[in-house]
């Protein structure tokens, strides 16, 4: 199997092109397109809001560059005319990996080496969704369904043992990080989201992925809010679990805070929405359970002085970024060791493909050996049943039947020995000389 990745290049790519370049609700057309492509066997369609690519894999092609070269040209051309663009015009746009560095490519992406957030763990789950997407609509061979394995498995040991993934370096991811140290079980508390923009939607998004089944936006357009609740529950679904999601004005804030365990609170407001004497009350009816509160705003929505309470975990913007700061140069450190591991899994990864190919090239052999034995047998039968002298018949028959089995190796020996690479050459005698040793007549 030869592999291929066509990607989009998100930084020099205009937005209008990315938008038409992006996949949505053609994505099973486009699979069952791309699966008419000659010696297609496989494919992965990753799009996102920063990054559309096709990881492709053929089969049965001869092993030249240029082969894969022009069947890379071929998605390329399909991308264009499925999207029904002028291949000129996307072409300066595009990036393409092939063999090796397209394995080692999708290894960097599934790690969170090629993020925009270094080693964010959004795209790994991401690629999973893909993958489990395209095998729905079986557009995965099993072959190539044994790549996106090993891909899976190397990113995990990559992201583990270097640590790439243990420092939060987003306000959301942050924020989720503080929900570990303070609670046990993140399924059991409920998180209050006070208003529903950008901000706290990524604070939403990292939190809820937790495994929480409760959640409440209070903002003060209920309608508004509901944008949030249907990404929140369409993101468990997808996960596998489900959420109650409970959109409500601000006006009942002060009674929502006393069934919240988290509050992420980013409004934009000029006066303060979380005074010390709500935050009392709420702590009252909560029996002063431990309570995690995240002002992102700026000026604050939350009281200072509320961190003076007991079992109240207050942190400002300022005291999360400062925390980032830090380990934004833990994570670069741990991206150097990252990167070396890749490209270590990268060659693990192709030599147990070329084991894979050379299986099936076995396979194939025997199979045509066995074919040819077959016919060869068959015409010995038919001589014998004729009354032909049995000696002369298992003679010709041996002799025909070595030439058959003899020849494929022959030749390959012939074509390694006229060639510059020596070392092929040894190799090949080296086993020649093993089977001999191994072989030798009793």
């Amino acid at each position: 199997m030869k592999l291929a990745v066509i990607g989009v290049n998100h930084k020099t790519a205009p937005v209008s092109l990315r938008e038409k370049l992006s996949f949505g609700v053609d994505m099973a057309d486009a699979y069952d397109s791309l699966k008419q492509l000659p010696q297609f066997c496989g494919s992965v369609i990753v799009s996102t809001c920063n990054r559309s690519e096709i990881y492709i894999g053929f089969d049965d092609i001869d092993e030249t560059d240029d082969n894969i070269s022009s069947q890379s040209q071929n998605v390329r051309t399909w991308l264009a005319d499925f999207k029904r663009l002028a291949l000129p015009e996307i072409l300066p746009f595009l990036y393409v990996y092939e063999d090796t560095k397209a394995v080692n490519h999708w290894l960097r992406v599934a790690s969170g080496l090629d993020s925009m957030i270094l080693g964010e763990p959004q795209i790994l789950g991401q690629i999973r969704q893909a993958v489990a997407f395209s095998k729905d609509v079986q557009a995965m061979g099993g072959s190539f369904h044994w790549l996106t394995q090993q891909i899976f498995a190397s990113a995990r040991s990559v992201r583990r043992d270097s640590r790439l993934g243990e420092q939060a370096v987003t306000l959301g991811f942050a924020t989720a990080k503080l929900v570990t140290q303070i609670f046990d079980d993140p399924s059991q508390i409920t998180l209050l989201i006070v208003a529903s923009g950008e901000m706290n939607r990524l604070v939403a998004h990292n939190v809820a992925s937790l495994g929480m089944t409760r959640i409440i936006i209070a903002n003060r357009t209920v309608e508004r809010a509901k944008t949030l609740q249907d990404e929140l529950v369409e993101m468990a679904k997808n996960a596998g679990r489900t959420v109650s999601v409970e959109c409500v004005g601000l006006d009942s804030l002060a009674q929502v805070l006393t069934q919240a365990d988290v509050v992420s609170s980013c409004s934009g407001s000029m006066n303060t929405l979380i005074d010390v004497a709500m935050v009392k009350h709420a702590q009252k009816v909560r029996r002063y359970r431990p309570l995690l509160m995240v002002d992102l705003a700026v000026p604050r929505d939350i009281e200072p002085e509320v961190a003076r309470l007991d079992d109240v975990y207050l942190y400002s913007v300022d005291d999360l970024q400062h925390v980032i700061a830090g380990n934004i140069e833990e994570r670069k450190q741990a991206a150097v060791e990252a990167e070396l591991m890749v490209s270590q899994f990268t060659t693990r990864i192709e030599n147990q493909m070329q084991l894979v190919n050379a299986r099936r090239f076995i396979s194939d052999y025997r199979s045509e050996a066995t074919t040819h034995k077959e016919r060869l047998l068959a015409v010995a039968k038919e001589r014998l049943a004729q009354g032909e002298d049995a000696q002369t018949v298992l003679d010709e028959f041996a002799h025909a039947l070595t030439q058959t089995l003899i020849h494929p190796p022959s030749r390959l020996i012939r074509t390694v020995a006229t060639s510059a690479d020596t070392q092929v050459l040894d190799v090949v005698v080296e086993g020649l000389k093993a089977y001999r040793h191994h072989h030798k007549p009793t």
